[in-house]
């Protein structure tokens, strides 16, 4: 007759350290993407966000004025209503960002992409627009023409002409 030993306490302790070391396995092995950050209604003014990555972020009603974000990725990125005034883009990636009721004012978007942006109602008094690209940019009509007077340059990362992506006359 044999007798049956119970599940000791050792063979517990193993198991569980087994499973520790395949969860910590699985966390490790799979890359997550990072999670977007919200910023909303943050006074940020003068912050440096120069070459980051804030791609899916929002910024909705922030403070945004003086704020630095040239050479950053802000694809997809939420500045609804934001006060970007005095901000600096020169560089950076804005590809299908939210920019709606938005000011730019006297906002540095030199070279700046910004293909498939939502842009109705963003005010752009005296931005500076040399070399930007505004492929597929939804706005204002009024906004089409006043930009069109200052519209200059090509960017250099789509070669595309800011006039032509303007539809310029």
């Amino acid at each position: 007759m044999t007798s049956r030993q119970p599940f000791g306490i050792p063979a517990i302790l193993w198991s569980l350290s087994l499973l520790f070391v395949i969860s910590a396995w699985l966390v490790t092995s799979f890359a997550f993407p990072a999670l977007a950050l919200d910023y909303s209604s943050r006074n940020l003014a003068g912050e440096d966000f120069s070459g980051q990555v804030l791609t899916d972020d929002q910024f909705i009603r922030a403070n945004l004025r003086n704020a630095n974000f040239s050479n950053a990725d802000l694809r997809d990125v939420k500045l609804f209503s934001a006060n970007l005034e005095d901000a600096n883009f020169e560089g950076a990636n804005l590809t299908n960002a939210t920019l709606g009721s938005a000011r730019l004012t006297r906002a540095n978007l030199k070279n700046a992409i910004l293909e498939g942006a939502f842009a109705a109602n963003t005010r752009f008094d005296g931005a500076i627009i040399e070399g930007a690209d505004f492929t597929d940019v939804i706005l204002s009509p009024n906004w089409e023409d006043k930009l069109c007077e200052v519209a200059s340059g090509t960017n250099p990362i789509t070669g595309r002409n800011t006039r032509d992506t303007l539809f310029c006359p």
